[in-house]
């Protein structure tokens, strides 16, 4: 077998009442880990089962904003409150703080930068937030978008099924191509990359 690759699968947008417990199925059918991008609205108490499920598995637990807003009409103080919420949101429901920071639609400006103290994270996507790409589609651009310490942006939205269906070959065939499934403090602890000595962009690959 070729030498072991990492690659770390992240979800954003949840928790959804159906996605989210579909998407950890595969995870558990499959024996992987993944990091969950939490958006703090979404996290209301019908949903706090499906955080606790997701970190008692072992997954990442993260930080997507509160309100999924275009962060960067927003001042300092307005942004502060945005991670706060979702920061605290979490740490109640997992003991643990998020580490990372998925901006909303990917869009960042300095202010940001300057007031979020998180590792700011992208991921290439699969264009799965589209209705109209097939499961298909969605498992072949992660598949060919595949390298080791890449981050693959999935989402758990509701109604999200063609990307709970792609699974069924990403999973497999990355595996096959000789990739270990990882949480993102995982692959960012093996490349030696803490917020310390983050640099301040946009991460989808570690050795960017």
């Amino acid at each position: 077998m070729s030498e072991k690759k990492y690659i770390a699968l992240t979800f954003d947008d949840g928790p959804s009442d159906t996605t989210t417990k579909k998407v950890l199925s595969k995870l558990k059918k499959y024996g992987v880990k993944a990091s969950f991008f939490l958006i703090g609205n979404n996290m209301t108490p019908e949903r706090e089962y499906l955080v606790k499920e997701e970190i008692a598995y072992g997954c990442d637990i993260q930080n997507h904003s509160l309100t999924h807003s275009d962060m960067r009409e927003m001042d300092a103080d307005t942004i502060k409150a945005e991670i706060n919420e979702t920061t605290r949101k979490i740490v109640a429901l997992t003991g643990k703080e998020p580490t990372f920071f998925r901006p909303p639609y990917i869009y960042v400006n300095d202010t940001m930068f300057d007031n979020i103290p998180l590792i700011f994270i992208s991921g290439y996507g699969c264009n799965d937030w589209i209705p109209e790409e097939s499961a298909s589609q969605r498992a072949k651009m992660a598949i060919d978008g595949a390298r080791d310490g890449a981050v693959i942006l999935l989402h758990d939205l509701e109604g999200n099924d063609a990307t709970v269906e792609a699974l069924d070959t990403i999973i497999p065939e990355l595996k096959n191509r000789g990739y270990e499934f990882v949480t993102i403090t995982d692959l960012f602890n093996r490349a030696g990359i803490s917020y310390e000595n983050a640099k301040k962009e946009v991460y989808s690959y570690t050795d960017q």
